[in-house]
């Protein structure tokens, strides 16, 4: 049995028990019987805080739980075990909501792993062979199929090669690379077959780092610790105190218990649960999951936001920027006939120029005789007109621009743009534009998380410095590191952190390692389960930015509620306890009492489970 299920067993025994006891009280078969139950529903209670005591003050920590074992110890060996049974009651429902709050804050690295390759293609004089990652050496020439990932870090050895390395440095579009290049493992081949050779084994490229700097970083997470905790050092000896200043100023042992009892700090257990449980329901609601109540505490007091670039403060894909057309042609006509055409492609830039033909509701044509050029464009035939669309050396060759097209050309030359250029028969008709554009509720989320009291923003990109600044000109930050690795945004991510608590926002697998890092890793998982999910504490589960301010702002009225309801629970039972040592109240009518103090504290702390932008805590 797992200490979740028998948390749940011990608080059926104690109200089972509770129940049992009141019931032979009721019919008459004697107190005796009636105290026995009640003493025997609170001894596994008993017993099971004292080992998890024990344990826990093995490990150096002490905790506020102490109270509660003295009242329920005291009230046995005092002949009050209705009392006991009750404090029992509070304690072992209190741990109940604070297993179901937590829930699990780690994930493994399923996602990860899944995706790691497996074979490689090793190519020998006389034919190529399928072997696992593990057997490859460096220096063996592999082949690279199209659509396959890069089974270890290498060498191009063909002329060039298109590669899809999203994965790894967040990139959305294509990158051309040249024989002599460096290859990753881990990115894509968004073109044709190539060949490459070996530079380092698996367990030493680029993605199996990337799976082991997740691993690292999650394991050294700090351990959720209950907010009580942190009073325990104050509360046991001041509760000890008053109850043994109650019993030599009276002489009654008994006044001494009532004390311990009212004394029990199940507002303290209580409190911060419940109305980590409400936050986590509202975000939620929000579309925000927090991975458990750890993540939510750890969100309010981020001072820091580090964003990745590209998925996150950008769209994070090939979105058409502008359209240049030949003099005497209609803009929309040439986009209609394009995308016409990009029917036919499995290119990273056809869906989105379909969805933007779509989108000015132009009526699409079938595609004829199409031939895809991979890495380089495609021909075909649209409307019984010849088209050609894709790099200015598949579609122009040698020929130079036409006048109307140089400025244009000029414009974006030190952008990181991709132009595709469409002929119609032998004349070029238009340039199309694409890149990754700005999140329009950009500028919003960062003015709303400064005013939530983020002091300090940080963009990380693996991008180079020029397409860094491009995007950031328009935006509330403070620094801008660009050309990070993921080992980079890691030392980025740490070396932030040490001087403030940091929420690192990212989307892509390369975000993965600096989200386990930070002190809260903020997932943008619209796009589907990613290993940035699996390393993240929140998932924003909308592709938006703007749920990243919402969740600080659930986060900090969530903690101050639980702050709140802690306040003012041990105020209440701090004026209970005068009144148990002045002999006001037995210690039963203190447990009921403690009972009516929980009670409003659970309703002060559900109210997390609102809006509160009315009324915030």
């Amino acid at each position: 049995m797992n200490e979740s299920a028998l948390r749940r067993a011990l608080l059926v025994i104690a109200i089972v028990g509770l129940a049992l006891g009141v019931g032979v009280w009721r019919t008459g078969f004697g107190s005796l019987e009636a105290d026995t139950i009640w003493m025997v529903a609170t001894l596994p209670v008993v017993a099971a805080l004292a080992i998890s005591i024990l344990r826990d003050f093995w490990i150096g920590r002490f905790g506020v739980d102490a109270i509660a074992l003295v009242s329920m110890s005291a009230a046995l060996l005092l002949g009050q075990p209705l009392a006991a049974v009750v404090v029992a009651i509070m304690y072992a429902g209190g741990t109940v909501l604070e297993d179901f709050a937590r829930g699990r804050a780690e994930r493994n690295l399923k996602a990860l792993t899944d995706r790691s390759p497996r074979v490689a293609h090793r190519k020998s004089t006389h034919a190529t062979e399928t072997i696992p990652i593990e057997e490859v050496a460096v220096g063996d020439a592999l082949m690279v199929r199209a659509g396959e990932l890069l089974p270890v870090d290498g060498i191009l050895l063909d002329a060039s090669a298109s590669l899809d390395e999203s994965a790894v440095t967040g990139e959305p579009l294509p990158v051309p690379r040249s024989a002599g290049d460096t290859l990753r493992s881990g990115t894509v081949n968004a073109g044709e077959a190539f060949s490459m050779r070996t530079s380092a084994l698996a367990e030493q490229s680029t993605y199996a780092a990337i799976v082991r700097m997740v691993a690292a970083a999650q394991t050294v997470k700090a351990p959720f610790i209950r907010m009580a905790d942190r009073f325990a050092l104050f509360l046991l000896p001041a509760t000890l105190l008053v109850s043994g200043a109650a019993w030599y100023i009276s002489g009654d042992p008994i006044r001494a218990l009532a004390v311990l009892v009212v004394a029990t700090p199940c507002p303290l257990i209580l409190a911060a649960p419940v109305a980590f449980i409400g936050g986590v329901s509202r975000a939620a609601r929000a579309g925000i999951l927090m991975k458990g109540s750890a993540a939510l505490e750890a969100l309010a007091q981020v001072r820091t936001a580090i964003f990745d670039k590209t998925g996150t403060l950008t769209i994070g894909g090939a979105e058409l920027i502008e359209i240049e057309a030949a003099p005497g042609r209609n803009t929309d006509h040439l986009l209609r006939l394009l995308a016409s055409l990009e029917q036919a492609s499995h290119h990273v830039l056809a869906d989105s120029i379909i969805r933007a033909a779509r989108g000015r509701q132009l009526m699409l044509s079938h595609p004829h005789d199409v031939r895809e050029y991979r890495g380089a464009g495609l021909k075909g035939r649209v409307e019984n007109m010849s088209i050609a669309a894709g790099s200015r050396a598949l579609v122009l060759a040698d020929k130079p621009l036409p006048k109307w097209a140089t400025s244009g050309d000029e414009r974006y030359r030190d952008e990181p743009v991709l132009r595709v250029f469409v002929t119609l028969g032998k004349h070029l008709a238009g340039i199309f534009t694409f890149g990754d554009a700005l999140r329009p509720d950009a500028r919003d989320a960062l003015a709303n998380l400064r005013s939530a009291g983020i002091t300090r923003m940080v963009m990380l990109t693996g991008d180079d410095g020029a397409a860094a600044k491009h995007v950031s000109s328009g935006l509330d930050l403070d620094v801008i590191v660009a050309d990070a690795v993921p080992a980079d945004k890691v030392a980025t991510v740490e070396a932030e952190k040490a001087t403030a608590p940091t929420m690192m926002v990212g989307d892509g697998i390369n975000d993965a390692p600096a989200l386990a890092a930070a002190t809260v890793g903020v997932a943008m998982g619209a796009r589907g389960a990613t290993a940035s999910s699996e390393a993240a504490d929140v998932i924003i589960l909308a592709d938006r930015l703007e749920p990243v301010a919402e969740a600080v702002r659930i986060a900090q009225r969530t903690r101050a509620i639980a702050l709140q309801s802690i306040v003012v629970g041990l105020a209440l039972s701090a004026v209970a306890m005068i009144a148990a040592a002045m002999g006001q109240i037995t210690p039963v009518a203190g447990a009921l009492l403690q009972e009516g103090i929980d009670v409003a504290v659970i309703l002060n702390a559900l109210r997390t489970l609102g809006d509160g932008r009315l009324g915030r805590a």
